[in-house]
């Protein structure tokens, strides 16, 4: 399911149809939508093998962030995202925007995909326990200890801006980018209004 920042109005019979299709055929339902306020928290981040500490506030106060919430480190799907988040991050980091994804892996196993899966391009979380990802509604309702595969753009506001609740890994990369450079063009044009 995609949420954007465009709402849901003047969906037509058949869009809507096909969203609640979309929806069901899809484990991830992120709960989060536009206009909310994004929750803060603090973890532990891998960053080509190198561990510090990303706090969400922080990040923030560069710029939007791109969190992405994925079920575990090495498993296929998750790997073709990271790797697919890892060729873009030039491209996000084009609109200011810091890319971090995490799940419920150990920081051993974290530190590990940061440099494989991640290409050490971008940040990963370890969310040992999945308070994070709960506080986000990004669990997996089928598959105990997991997080679902769920995308936010978040603003410097701590707002979500957009949310992608998506099983297919390759969505989440073309889906939050575009959200950027919608809300990018969304400030420039807000700042030149008088």
């Amino acid at each position: 399911m995609t949420v954007t920042a465009a709402g849901r109005g003047g969906m037509t019979r058949a869009g809507m149809l096909l969203a609640g299709l979309c929806l069901l055929a899809s484990s991830a339902q992120a709960a989060l939508w536009p206009g909310s306020l994004a929750p803060d928290f603090t973890l532990t981040m891998a960053l080509a093998g190198k561990t510090s500490s990303f706090a969400l506030d922080k990040a923030l106060k560069r710029g939007p962030v791109v969190l992405y919430f994925y079920p575990a480190a090495f498993t296929p799907g998750c790997s073709i995202e990271a790797h697919e988040f890892a060729e873009a991050i030039d491209q996000f980091k084009a609109v200011g925007a810091t890319v971090v994804g995490a799940s419920g892996d150990d920081l051993a196993t974290i530190r590990r995909f940061s440099r494989a899966g991640c290409q050490g391009r971008f940040g990963v979380l370890s969310d040992a326990g999945l308070k994070v990802a709960a506080s986000y509604d990004a669990l997996n309702p089928f598959v105990d200890h997991h997080a679902d595969r769920v995308s936010y753009v978040i603003t410097p506001d701590h707002r979500v801006y957009f949310a992608l609740a998506s099983l297919n890994p390759m969505a989440h990369i073309s889906a939050t980018l575009q959200a950027l450079k919608r809300w990018q063009a969304e400030e420039k044009k807000t700042a030149a209004t008088p």
